[in-house]
């Protein structure tokens, strides 16, 4: 969605590498070419203003850090402000206290995805230890009742709907109800899916005033189309009059809109953005942090929220058995173990979706990624799947003849077979002499989850290194072997580590502040070069 805004911001940033330091000249073209990347991203003018405004007083003001080059400065003072007008910190739903039950009312217009988010945030809830119930309260759109019924029943979550809806009943009641059967059947949370309409009219503001009078909601939020552009905040503004609400719901942020509204909507009229929908499966949703949005509008990537969907799809104990494998040697990881983690990759989703969430893919390959065909990790694993089990477990036997049978099980050329195979024995050897680097390398896998980790500069920097230590006297030479490794705490290459420092699996993530330096391993190109 940011995909305009986010290039803009790069060529202005560009245009400021190798300067020593930063004129007035510079500061003015700089902020004129930022209030034209937002213009043009369909922000709101008085954000774009103020915004502008900001950056310039800040920039002329600063003193310059000498850990910051002129180029990062601005960055880092776009990002602080970009996380300002997004909402400054995140917001969490109010839970009633005690035994009260949790009421959370929905409301926005026809069309913006109100009863699919419901069974998003239902599941979302029930993820976080809740006992939701669903409410179905728009009573006036066709089927409404039994879209979220059929939602419900996705995302496993109960719905109340007492009134078959189509124009019959009155949601008000239906609403007022729901916090009896609540009570009754001990749900902690209600959650009401209101009825929307095509625009703004005193009719829809009634009801749903009415309804909120009703059940005197914890949580009033607004859902709104991210793609429907400035409109979206002049319905929140109109709902906040009419209704009032606490806080937005960005749904179909993953559109290719140009994401004015969400930089707009929370400044404009001063709520802050809860969660953001951003996908149509109904894991695609989450709490909206600014800061991780910020990031990603840079550049930067989101690699917390990247390590965060790591935690939900890894089996900790089946990554650390792998781990264990691959750093053992012997060739005992095979490529029924490489299959396995790379399943748990795709569970996160596209795999574009997570490359793009990684520093610097962003920007720098953002048509490679966009391009990104998943049929090619299908032929991975229709090729491992037409093996035995003995010819995942040791690929050394595999000979001319096995070779042609996989490849003819697998519908792909013979010299796919060889290619996957030589690859998977380059990354597994890479892997197993990065492991003293790694202290013990778990959570590190080989293939293509792990070149993500950044093997090909590790490659690098251990020749380097291995160079110097010939050249160096005997005495330095020791120290370099007694020296701590310097990723200590990180996440290892090849593997993810949580900020606790538990391995996460076999998704390795530079950190944000390498991203510049970001260069995609040998491994993965194939990908990128079809």
């Amino acid at each position: 969605m940011f995909d305009t805004l986010q290039d803009r911001l790069a060529e202005t940033f560009k245009s400021l590498r190798g300067k020593g330091r930063l004129t007035d000249a510079d500061i003015d073209s700089t902020a004129r070419e930022i209030r034209i990347a937002l213009l043009e991203a369909d922000v709101a003018l008085p954000v774009v203003k103020e915004f502008v405004s900001r950056v310039k007083e800040r920039a002329h003001g600063a003193q310059l850090s000498k850990a910051l080059n002129p180029s990062q400065q601005i960055i880092k003072i776009v990002n602080d402000e970009l996380i300002a007008i997004l909402g400054g910190s995140t917001r969490t739903i109010r839970f009633s206290k005690g035994t009260e039950v949790t009421v959370i009312l929905l409301a926005g217009l026809q069309g913006a995805g109100k009863t699919t988010l419901a069974g998003k945030l239902g599941r979302w809830l029930k993820e976080q230890g809740h006992s939701p119930l669903l409410v179905a309260a728009d009573l006036q759109r066709p089927n409404a009742v039994q879209q979220l019924q059929v939602v419900g029943k996705r995302a496993g979550v109960p719905v109340f709907a007492p009134q078959p809806g189509n124009g019959v009943g009155d949601p008000v009641e239906v609403a007022r109800q729901s916090l009896e059967e609540a009570h009754h059947k001990l749900y902690d949370v209600v959650v009401v899916d209101t009825a929307g309409r095509l625009g703004v009219d005193e009719e829809m503001m009634a009801q749903a005033s009415r309804i909120k009078a009703a059940v005197s909601p914890n949580e009033t939020l607004f859902v709104v189309d991210a793609m429907i552009g400035q409109d979206a905040v002049n319905t929140a503004k109109a709902f906040e009059q009419g209704v009032g609400i606490d806080a937005v719901v960005l749904s179909k942020l993953d559109g290719d809109a140009r994401g004015g509204a969400a930089l707009s909507i929370a400044r404009v009229i001063d709520k802050p953005i809860m969660f953001a929908s951003n996908g149509e499966q109904l894991g695609d949703f989450d709490l909206f942090h600014p800061d991780r949005m910020a990031s990603r509008i840079l550049g930067m990537g989101d690699v917390l929220t990247l390590i965060e969907q790591a935690e939900k799809t890894f089996d900790a104990q089946e990554s650390r058995a792998s781990a264990e494998k691959l750093m053992r040697g012997r060739g005992e990881f095979g490529l029924q173990d490489f299959l396995n983690q790379l399943k748990q990759i795709r569970k996160m989703g596209p795999l574009s979706k997570i490359f793009g969430m990684l520093p610097g893919m962003g920007a720098q390959m953002k048509d490679a990624v966009d391009n990104l065909d998943e049929r090619e990790v299908d032929h991975l694993e229709a090729i491992i799947l037409s093996m035995t089990p003995a010819e995942r477990a040791d690929v050394s036997i595999l000979n001319g003849s096995r070779r042609a049978r996989i490849a003819r099980g697998a519908g792909v050329e013979v010299h796919d077979v060889n290619q996957l195979v030589n690859r998977f024995v380059e990354a597994r050897k890479m892997m197993q002499s990065m492991g003293p680097m790694m202290g013990g390398g778990r959570g590190a896998m080989p293939g293509l989850p792990s070149a993500m980790g950044g093997g090909h500069q590790a490659r690098t920097s251990k020749k380097k290194s291995k160079k110097k230590g010939k050249n160096g006297a005997p005495v330095r030479r020791g120290a370099q072997r007694n020296a701590p490794d310097a990723g200590q705490g990180s996440a290892p290459a090849g593997g993810m580590a949580s900020p606790g420092g538990q391995a996460l699996g076999p998704f390795g993530a530079p950190s944000p502040g390498a991203a510049g330096d970001f260069e995609l391993p040998p491994e993965l190109r194939k990908y990128f070069d079809k």
